[in-house]
């Protein structure tokens, strides 16, 4: 399944064929363009993530360095890791990532939530969160958990996000 959202995007000629989508990001890829923005992005959960740009994402957002080998195994243990692509039909490069664990039943935690400094503010990581939450509710997943830094709480709860008692760093959201 292919999901486009072709609403966000300004021209109808910016986009990729749908072969081409497959390809590159795999089954189940979210394809969008933001407005006023002529660059495509993709999520997805199928394409494999180059650890090294990973780590170089991660410290772009301000975080310690992980050991890469446990990097590995914590995405080897998680029920869904999610990439999110500036699309180049040579070398798309990672902006976004996430990653969830849980049991895989009934509920799941969303972790690591980081989009390149370069391209926040323009509606990624709401379309990472989307993209996130659609694909844990079709595997039947009704209650995520999240913990985020006290200065980005903000940004999750005008997503809906209902933020626990003392709301300062945990998040819940229930399917409808």
């Amino acid at each position: 399944m292919i999901f486009k959202n072709q609403g966000s995007s300004i021209k109808k000629s910016n986009t990729i064929s749908k072969d081409d989508l497959i390809n590159i990001y795999g089954s189940y890829s979210y394809e969008f363009t933001q407005k006023n923005n002529e660059e495509i992005f993709v999520c997805s959960k199928c394409k494999e993530l180059d650890l090294i740009e990973l780590d170089q994402l991660l410290q772009t957002v301000g975080w310690t360095r992980r050991p890469i080998r446990r990097v590995k195994r914590a995405l080897e243990f998680s029920i869904l890791v999610v990439g999110l692509w500036r699309h180049d039909d040579k070398f798309p490069r990672l902006v976004g990532f996430a990653r969830c664990t849980g049991d895989g039943i009934l509920e799941a935690t969303v972790w690591d939530v980081a989009v390149n400094p370069v391209y926040q503010g323009q509606g990624l990581g709401k379309e990472l969160m989307k993209y996130i939450l659609r694909e844990l509710k079709n595997i039947g997943i009704s209650k995520v958990t999240l913990f985020a830094d006290a200065k980005v709480v903000t940004f999750y709860k005008r997503q809906g996000w209902i933020l626990e008692p003392r709301g300062s760093k945990c998040a819940f959201w229930y399917a409808n």
